[in-house]
């Protein structure tokens, strides 16, 4: 009889403890569908106020006539704007920066590189931030030349640029670029001293590099001998832009050793001019893919193109404006982003678009045919 009666309640205690169960379980369930839908509406909610990340490192070589300004984005959504073209010709160049950054889904420059103080680099600053929100803005300091519109340029940059957050930077420091690593190479006539990884190795092509001699100005001691020159570093990719570095100040950077080795991607010196670019440089790097910032009628020395074209490991060179100067010695159209030879053309303002993965594989697109060409590591 004892048996009997304990079994009974045995069986209530396990449908209790079952209905208990059920319960938690469904508390449970409710609590992990409300946690995934909140965390669904978070993620939708942050894609609406952030730029999208994408995989690739992406840049704008933008074209201003000659002048200089390059939009680049990292894979994190960062942007770094260097130098902003030229002032005037009803803001012409700010307007081109501007779309630039309508194209790359930006809602503003968080960092602008002013590479040297010439007007073809800094004039345009004022109406480029009238435009475009600008967070950061680095520099190499004071400037060197004090002719009147030298002074007049920087007086109005840094009207800009310390009333946000002005950086004055030095060789071997490095600028934040979430997802890419970028380090200032040269800055206010000074050099790195200390080879990065992969470079110090003896350059070869020194003892074909002679140094040059200035008859009527010293260009070494200008603002372009003073630029401030960086190597961007994305997993196997390297880029090189040294502004508008002079002939003997690239010569101090790469002899005897080459601090920098080997790179995939050269933004050409200072518009492809004659006083730059020389073979310790061009040479010793061993780019695959080049841009040159040039215009028109600005530089795009034929001397500089031939070189170019003939460099060690060449694959492609491409070309802001087809370069009247360079004559025959211009690439194919194909790799010309603006072919037109009147800067006041209104079919001008082209750019040409790279965009790099960390394998080193480098993709341009040409803003006027809207062609892509892929070239591996």
């Amino acid at each position: 009889m004892a048996s009997e009666s304990i079994l009974p309640l045995g069986a209530a205690s396990i449908r209790a403890a079952t209905v208990r169960e059920r319960h938690a379980a469904a508390l449970w369930y409710d609590l992990a569908m409300k946690t995934i839908l909140f965390l669904a509406f978070l993620m939708v909610l942050l894609s609406s106020v952030l730029p999208a990340a994408s995989k690739t490192f992406d840049m704008y070589l933008i074209d201003t006539e000659g002048g200089k300004s390059l939009l680049l984005i990292s894979p994190s959504g960062e942007s770094m704007l260097i130098d902003a073209g030229f002032p005037g010709s009803d803001d012409r160049d700010a307007k081109r920066i501007a779309e630039a950054v309508k194209a790359a889904n930006l809602k503003q420059v968080d960092s602008l590189v002013i590479s040297h103080y010439d007007g073809d680099h800094v004039g345009n600053v004022t109406a480029t931030a009238a435009r475009v929100p600008i967070k950061t803005f680095y520099d190499h300091g004071d400037a060197v030349v004090k002719d009147p519109r030298t002074t007049e340029s920087v007086k109005a940059y840094l009207a800009i640029a310390e009333k946000a957050k002005r950086v004055v930077v030095k060789a071997g420091d490095k600028i934040p670029f979430k997802g890419i690593d970028v380090l200032v190479v040269t800055a206010a006539g000074k050099h790195i001293t200390t080879p990065v990884k992969g470079g110090g190795a003896p350059n070869p092509y020194c003892k074909d590099t002679q140094p040059m001699k200035w008859t009527r100005t010293d260009e070494d001691n200008s603002e372009n001998g003073n630029a401030v020159g960086l190597l961007f570093t994305y997993g196997k990719f390297r880029m090189l832009d040294l502004a508008d570095l002079t002939w003997n100040r690239e010569m101090e950077l790469m002899c005897p050793n080459n601090p920098i080795g080997s790179v995939d991607l050269f933004m050409v010196s200072h518009h492809g001019n004659d006083i730059s670019n020389s073979p310790a440089l061009v040479d010793g790097l061993h780019w695959r893919v080049a841009l040159m910032n040039n215009g028109a009628r600005k530089i795009g020395a034929p001397s500089v193109l031939k070189r170019l074209r003939e460099a060690p490991g060449m694959q492609a060179l491409y070309l802001s404006h087809y370069s009247v100067n360079g004559a025959t010695e211009n690439p194919p159209e194909e790799f010309i982003a603006n072919i037109v030879q009147d800067w006041k053309d209104p079919a001008d303002g082209k750019w040409l678009k790279v965009s790099v993965d960390q394998n080193a594989n480098i993709t341009v697109t040409n803003g006027r045919t809207n062609v892509s060409k892929t070239y591996k590591k």
